[in-house]
């Protein structure tokens, strides 16, 4: 079946991010006092700000007191210490061209601010090809919930039943689970093969996928 269209996750699929973005928030958690090692953030990249402070310290949320502080606090040392860090995930410029030209439809969906989506676009190289994107700012919750991934769907105008999602965490595929779509998932996020059982396939990286990509489900709009 051709398909309309793919919904692209940023962190983890196309830039390899998730320690750095783990590290930020075990600093911004250690400045009030908080201490979370480094062990028990990681396995939740992938959700957004508002799923993951409650789920680390079930008290605290991101709107109000500690929990917004330390939401805000994160985003700050993203910015002025971690960026430099983060690097683009092999292949991602030319997964993308290669989608492209196969006639895809492609939008983002991510569970990032718009401000730190446009720098993470830009350390994929990707952010002169990727206009249509959805971020935290258009969803009432971030991942595991549906809404950015609905977003998406509404954005590109697209039926979940002609689209697939690329991610990377089990996140995304409970996600676009709930909206319908399915997922091809990538090994580069740091998750293992049974957190990423409910994907319909699983590659290593975006440059495996090009590699495999007549294969792939992407094959039948090459």
């Amino acid at each position: 079946m051709a398909l309309e269209g793919v919904i692209l996750d940023i962190d983890g699929t196309l830039v390899l991010s998730n320690d750095v973005h783990a590290n930020t928030w075990v600093e911004a958690f250690a400045a009030y006092d908080l201490e979370v090692p480094f062990e028990k953030v990681k396995p939740l990249m992938g959700m957004g700000g508002d799923q993951l402070i409650p789920k680390v310290v079930p008290e605290l949320n991101d709107e109000e007191g500690i929990g917004k502080a330390i939401a805000k606090l994160r985003k700050e040392l993203l910015f002025d210490k971690y960026i430099p860090q983060i690097t683009a995930a092999n292949g991602s410029r030319n997964l993308i061209l290669k989608m492209q030209k196969s006639g895809l439809h492609l939008v983002v969906a991510s569970s990032a601010s718009s401000e730190e989506l446009e720098i993470m676009l830009k350390i994929a190289q990707v952010d002169d090809l990727l206009s249509e994107v959805t971020t935290s700012d258009d969803a009432e919750a971030s991942k595991p919930a549906p809404d950015i991934v609905e977003a998406a769907l509404k954005k590109g105008q697209m039926t979940p039943e002609k689209v697939v999602m690329l991610g990377d965490s089990p996140y995304d595929i409970e996600s676009a689970g709930k909206a319908g779509v399915g997922v091809i998932a990538l090994r580069c996020g740091g998750f293992s093969d049974e957190q990423l059982s409910g994907a319909i396939a699983i590659y290593n990286d975006p440059e495996d996928l090009l590699q495999h990509y007549d294969s792939s489900i992407l094959g039948a709009n090459a």
